[in-house]
């Protein structure tokens, strides 16, 4: 057997497409021409009509049920956390038992600061609360995700209203009102 020179190797070059490939790419071309009119189309009927109409399919016009409106407004508008503190503010007893939660009443939670104030109704309360605050800090975070209150600011009880004297017109500012 006599052997024969290696060819060099020649560099593989495109197929070129074949007319079954031609009419795949031409009528997929049309489609996307036609679809493109038909929507053109339709944007000017409803136009004509007067804005877009109801239809037998779902749209985003649609009623939504009212734990997914309330839901899709929380989300949108990023009130999570405060949704989320309010949720707490309504279990208080259930987080921190029903007799610290007969004593001690969340007033307000501050997002920037994320600080949660509560006031007790005597100084005796409001000292156990500030020895429980790591671990009520901690069990909040837990139920609502960690860093979300960084501090309990406790206050104790608060004390009579303040009255200048003992005689006052109805809708008086106090003192400063009388001499203009």
């Amino acid at each position: 057997m006599t052997e024969q020179p290696a060819r060099p190797a020649q560099p593989a070059t495109p197929a070129e497409p074949s007319g079954v490939d031609l009419a795949r790419v031409a009528l997929r071309a049309a489609k996307e021409q036609a679809r493109a009119r038909g929507a053109a189309a339709q944007q000017k009927k409803q136009a004509r009509r007067g804005g877009l109409r109801s239809g037998a399919r779902a749209d985003g016009r649609d009623p939504l049920p009212l734990g997914a409106a309330i839901s899709r407004l929380i989300t949108e508008r990023g009130w999570e956390t405060p949704a989320a503190v309010g949720g707490v503010m309504g279990r208080w007893p259930q987080m921190v038992g029903p007799e610290v939660a007969q004593h001690c009443e969340p007033q307000r939670y501050d997002e920037d600061a994320r600080v949660l104030t509560v006031r007790c109704d005597s100084t005796a309360w409001a000292t156990q609360l500030r020895l429980l605050a790591p671990q009520l800090v901690a069990r909040l975070n837990a139920d609502l995700g960690q860093g979300t209150v960084k501090l309990i600011k406790v206050l104790g009880p608060g004390g009579p209203g303040r009255r200048y004297g003992p005689l006052r017109a109805p809708g008086s500012r106090g003192p400063g009102d009388t001499y203009g």
